[in-house]
Formats: structure tokens, C-alpha cells, sequence
């Protein structure tokens, strides 16, 4: 009872209800909620607060950022389930006006995305000298996935290729994705220098990769994730692509507070904890394998390898 009176009393305002609609569509800091609904940072914390102590939300800071996402499925999914059902009844106007505000604030992350990458093509693979020499991270990740073959192997945010460089000799097929024109510009032709033939390039977004259900065996997001708007997203996606017993692997950031690098190299997030990544892994349908810190230089680097659930990957963890 005393749950059920903590819910209502946090629900028992337009706004809050408003702000778990939103959550719905993804994780969104405080001041782009305060964007979308058009009120004060501070008022707007002061609701989100009431959320958390709900359990409907969870805060995480991030630098000086704070992120909001949905609460645990087993507290918010009867609430979200109920406002479902009594909408049917009447339309929501404020529902209309803040998808579009949401769908605004999207376009904005993705456009100061994109013209980096633009920008940047050229002198992407020198950019990343904050961390661990990249030689020992291709080689950490090698070293993960094994010598064994492959078979379908996609890129999701391929840049100017370095993946395909490495693995899509050990692949049948390997297939890059890369939003940028000009990265996938730089990689066809990296690409024909190596003449790799079984490897391709697509331009698609990784929140729609254009492969279907279980088409891949191996699915590598490489320094990718911190762009992303909505990580949880871009791993189901994955996830979506990947065969039974197929393997997911992550190269990131663990957290980290340099601010700066929002503003200058677009990151949108500031690192990832092993703790962020299992919780998507387990929304995803994904088991973690293993899981490798590789410490140098101001960042440190992560890797993570999943594997997709299923009576395959029974069998090979038999073996």
C-alpha cells in the first residue's frame, strides 16, 4: 500500500506525468527535458526528484550533466500500462506538443553529430589520443573475439573502416554502416587499397541497421556508443541482428569528467560503468562473456563482449 501511495502522489501532477512520457522515448538530461517542456532547470528537478523517490525514475550524473531514465520495469510498466489505457479514453494534447519538442531536441544532437564527423573525417583515426595506444586496444579486441572464423560480421558506426581493416579477412561477409558520407568516402577507399572484396559499405543509421533478424555473427560497436543518443537503443538494435549465440563486442570509455569533450568532439556521453552496460546487455537479450579495463593515458578504455541468448549459446557454454 504504502508503494501504491507514493506512486499516485508522484503522479498527481501534469508535468511529472508529462516528464515519464518522455522517459518513455529515451533517457534525457535535465536541461533537455527543461527544453522540451518549456520550465525552468530548477523546477524541473525538483519534479524529477519526486519521480526518483517514486522509484519511476533514476537520476545519474554525468559530468555536470544529469540524466534521467525510466525506473526498474517492475515498478513503472503497471503505471505506463494503466496511462496507456486511460488514454485511450481522451486525447493528450501536451502529448502531441512534446513529441514534437522531443523530436526537435533528437535533431539537434544529431545535427551537432554529424557536422563533427563531417568536420572531422579526415583526422578521425589520429582524434583519439586521449587513451591506451589504439595498436593494444585492435589488439585486446583480436585477442577477444579469437582466431576463429567469423562468418557475417557487421560494423555499426564503421568510420573510415578500421574494423573492416582488421577483421573482415577472418569474415565471409563483413558489412560496414556509417551515417557520414564522407567517413564512408574515406573507407571505400582505405578499403580498395587493402582489396578487401568480401567487405561493404552502407550508409544507414545504427538505430536501423539494414540487415535482418539474426543475419550477423559477430556485431562490433567500436568507439561508437558515446555518440550515441540513446545506447540502450543502439544495443538492442544490435542485439536484433546478431543469430543465436552470435557476439556483441564494445569498445568505450569507462566514466570519466572530461566536460570539455561534449562541446569540442560531440561525445555525448561521458563513459560508460560495467553496470549501465549489463543492464542494456540484459534488455537486449544479451549475456556478458567477458569483460576487459585497459587503463593508459587520461581515459580508460573498456571492452565489452556479449552473446546472444539461446540454445546455440547454451551449447557453446557446455563446450
Amino acid at each position: 500500500m504504502t508503494i501504491a501511495l507514493d506512486i499516485f502522489r508522484a503522479l498527481a501532477d501534469a508535468t511529472r506525468l508529462r516528464i515519464l512520457a518522455l522517459l518513455r522515448s529515451m533517457e534525457l538530461s535535465v536541461g533537455e527535458l527543461a527544453q522540451v517542456l518549456g520550465q525552468s532547470q530548477p523546477r524541473v528537478s525538483r519534479h524529477v526528484k519526486i519521480l526518483c523517490d517514486a522509484g519511476l525514475a533514476e537520476r545519474r550524473k554525468e559530468g555536470s550533466w544529469v540524466f534521467v531514465a525510466l525506473g526498474k520495469a517492475a515498478r513503472v510498466e503497471p503505471v505506463l500500462a494503466s496511462l496507456d489505457s486511460w488514454g485511450k479514453l481522451e486525447p493528450d494534447h501536451w502529448a502531441v506538443a512534446d513529441a514534437a519538442r522531443l523530436a526537435a531536441v533528437r535533431a539537434d544532437r544529431a545535427a551537432s553529430a554529424a557536422g563533427w564527423f563531417e568536420a572531422n573525417a579526415g583526422q578521425w583515426d589520429a582524434i583519439r589520443s586521449l587513451h591506451i595506444a589504439e595498436s593494444e586496444v585492435e589488439a585486446a579486441m583480436s585477442t577477444i573475439l579469437g582466431e576463429a572464423p567469423i562468418g557475417q560480421l557487421i560494423d555499426i558506426g564503421t568510420g573510415t573502416g578500421r574494423m573492416l581493416e582488421l577483421f573482415a579477412a577472418r569474415a565471409d561477409h563483413a558489412l560496414g554502416i556509417d551515417r557520414s558520407s564522407e567517413m564512408l568516402r574515406l573507407a571505400r577507399a582505405k578499403l580498395s587499397e587493402r582489396g578487401l572484396a568480401n567487405a561493404e559499405l552502407r550508409q544507414a543509421d545504427l538505430y536501423a541497421l539494414p540487415l535482418g533478424d539474426g543475419a550477423a555473427d559477430v556485431a562490433i560497436l567500436h568507439h561508437v556508443l558515446h555518440f550515441a543518443q540513446q545506447p540502450g537503443a543502439a544495443i538492442a538494435e544490435a542485439a536484433r541482428v546478431l543469430s543465436t549465440g552470435g557476439r556483441l563486442l564494445i569498445a568505450d570509455f569507462a566514466p570519466h569528467d572530461r566536460e570539455e569533450l561534449r562541446t569540442r568532439d560531440a561525445h555525448t556521453r561521458l563513459g560508460f560503468s560495467d553496470e549501465q552496460i549489463a543492464a542494456w546487455f540484459d534488455s537486449a537479450g544479451l549475456m556478458p562473456a567477458r569483460t576487459e579495463t585497459l587503463k593508459g593515458g587520461e581515459l580508460t578504455v573498456k571492452l565489452w563482449l556479449a552473446r546472444k541468448a539461446g540454445q546455440k549459446m547454451q551449447k557453446v557454454k557446455a563446450a
